[in-house]
């Protein structure tokens, strides 16, 4: 082993199931509360595909019938009357036209007009329950202000019961069911068209197109919740079918049950294309924009274009994920394209298109003017998908007092706080939080380092290329999210360490080899290797979090970022820590999350 130095994703499993209560364990607020409204006989929730879990698209249960409302005469007073059925305090902002997305089902609700004063939405004027002449692509959306009202308890709202994970389009994925406040897989024994039908209805979708089996979706890492589910087709959850509780005996990953479901029209993809590139999968990005005057192609500004755009970019056309975001686009010819339509677009990567991201108005500013400056993508219908083995931080922590005259290639490498180069040295010592990190590429493709061989690094003191400038950030944070210390870890060497039964290494470091991480193996660095740690000679006793996030500037894609951190509890006392409560940043529901983060860690697994 070489030393070393230095949270698919699916937009649509963030929608809510119909009938949540299905879910075992605690009811929590996700992202997407939903709210029973008591004497009404109505329940409200936020669905489609919002970046956090006070904001969406609005819909209404009623009569036992999901339902959305058109946007016409849509105010901020209507959105704060909406944001207090969901349990917030008020409204910050509402949305138009679909901006999360087209629901399904009913228009409960047309001409919503509300003072802001009202107790509930049924108060307010409108056209009449069912009663519009909207279509979905009208559906009104909110936005609330993140604080609860007093008296709102958790039993009011409750959380999405299934989502997909590591599909190249929506609508697909490796299915994954809440249970007791976690997520885990379904095991495809007995997996149909039937149960896939159940899921893909309690998303919002159509039936099932297809019902997958082996793991065609990527290998979750984790719970295997359910085995042998039978499902009629008619059932409103997963949870209603009969299964079978898993045992450790009973699956494995490689059985993880996928679907892919039919979706409703949008016509998204008709507002994108690509042009120049030597195949369908690449080029330049040019989007189809309307006013003042008809509908015209452009291309996009450059500037800060980059792997979360692009992914947008590429699941808008259809074409998987992406490889590339590219800032220059030279090399493709643009044809007699070359006006530039839109500029400083920002994606957080969940959105189902462009328009749905941040950008300039009607006002076009680029950096940099030439056309060759236009953004570009490749995309691909595979992906990796790195993530920690958590388990192991937490069994292999521990606190080390090394003196400065064993640091001196650590310092080269600048592996410690900047406090430490105004030490005697080599007098005295660094007080290092010591842990292994064991990385999986747990995707469809292999992991490879952004930069080709030719840009790598030697590093003579620890005897090796390095690959990646940032691969990972260790840090330790307050419970607000203030970093009191980070792992200065200049670089990485990545290779694999280890690999499933059945799958043999690609990458090894030794003598300028190949490096990267073949899907179904794992890079392992050790807890005594050089730099893998966090100087903590300068943090105070507390209440902390150890957070560790690999590949945080997305320069490489992959299939689901949402699962590149991991976070543990900690407590310093100033001679010893405590590490506990180690997970992955989508292994927990929303509200374990939350009381993770509200409530560090008090006691735990005592390390010395």
């Amino acid at each position: 082993m070489r030393p070393v130095s230095v949270w698919q994703w699916s937009p649509w499993g963030l929608l809510l199931c119909l009938l949540c209560s299905s879910c075992l364990g605690s009811p929590s607020p996700s992202t997407g509360p939903e709210k029973k409204a008591g004497s009404q006989g109505l329940r409200f929730r936020l669905a489609g595909f919002p970046r956090k879990p006070y904001e969406g698209r609005v819909e209404i249960q009623r009569a036992g019938e999901w339902g959305t409302i058109c946007d016409d005469d849509f105010t901020l007073q209507a959105a704060h009357v909406l944001c207090r059925e969901l349990g917030f305090t008020e409204a910050t902002g509402w949305t138009h036209s679909a901006k999360y997305g087209p629901g399904t089902g009913r228009i409960w609700l047309d001409n919503l007009s509300c003072s802001g004063t009202e107790q509930s939405v049924t108060e307010c004027a409108s056209r009449g329950w069912g009663n519009s002449d909207c279509t979905h692509d009208e559906d009104a959306g909110v936005i609330c202000k993140d604080q609860r009202l007093p008296g709102f308890s958790d039993s009011n709202v409750i959380e999405a019961c299934v989502r997909l994970k590591g599909g190249a389009h929506p609508g697909e994925g490796r299915v994954e069911v809440l249970k007791a406040s976690t997520w885990g897989t379904v095991c495809d024994r007995k997996w149909d068209l039937h149960a896939a039908s159940v899921v893909c209805r309690e998303l919002g979708f159509g039936s099932a197109r297809e019902a997958l089996s082996g793991a065609r979706m990527g290998q979750g890492m984790g719970a295997i919740h359910l085995s042998e589910v039978r499902c009629s087709g008619q059932e409103l959850s997963l949870w209603k079918c009969p299964h079978k509780n898993i045992t450790a005996e009973d699956c494995s990953h490689s059985q993880d049950a996928g679907v892919r479901c039919n979706l409703p029209y949008t016509g998204a993809e008709t507002r994108i294309r690509l042009s120049g590139g030597r195949s369908q999968h690449e080029g330049r990005v040019e989007v189809q924009i309307g006013g003042p005057g008809p509908l015209r192609w452009g291309l996009i500004c450059g500037d800060d274009w980059g792997t979360l755009e692009a992914m947008v970019a590429c699941r808008q056309l259809g074409l998987g994920y992406a490889n590339h975001g590219l800032q220059e686009t030279w090399y493709w010819d643009s044809g007699n394209i070359t006006e530039v339509v839109m500029s400083g677009v920002r994606c957080t990567g969940t959105e189902l298109s462009l328009d749905q991201c941040a950008h300039h108005g009607t006002h076009i500013t680029c950096k940099r003017t030439e056309t060759r400056f236009t953004a570009g993508v490749i995309c691909s219908e595979t992906a990796s998908d790195l993530l920690l083995h958590s388990a192991l931080v937490q069994e292999t922590a521990y606190i080390e007092d090394r003196p400065l005259h064993m640091l001196y290639c650590a310092a080269e490498e600048n592996c410690l706080a900047s406090s430490a180069r105004s030490a005697n040295w080599p007098y005295g010592h660094r007080r290092l939080l010591r842990f292994s990190s064991q990385i999986h590429n747990l995707g469809r493709a292999d992991f490879r380092p952004k930069a080709g061989r030719h840009s790598w690094v030697w590093h003579e003191c620890h005897g090796h290329y390095h690959s990646m400038d940032i691969f990972t950030h260790y840090d330790i944070l307050t419970p607000n999210g203030t970093k009191v210390a980070e792992g200065h870890k200049a670089s990485f060497c990545l290779e694999d360490t280890e690999c499933q039964e059945d799958v043999s290494k690609r990458y090894e470091c030794a003598n300028f080899g190949e490096q990267g991480i073949t899907v179904g193996c794992w890079d392992l660095y050790r807890h005594d290797i050089d730099c893998q740690w966090i100087d903590i000679t300068d943090v105070k006793p507390g209440n902390y979090i150890l957070q560790v996030v690999i590949n945080p500037n997305f320069e490489v894609a992959e299939s689901d970022f949402t699962n590149n951190a991991m976070k543990c509890n900690c407590k310093y006392d100033g001679h010893r820590i405590w590490v506990h409560n180690c997970h992955i940043g989508d292994a927990f529901s929303e509200e374990a999350n939350r009381r993770f983060e509200r409530y560090p860690g008090q006691t735990s697994n005592q390390i010395i």
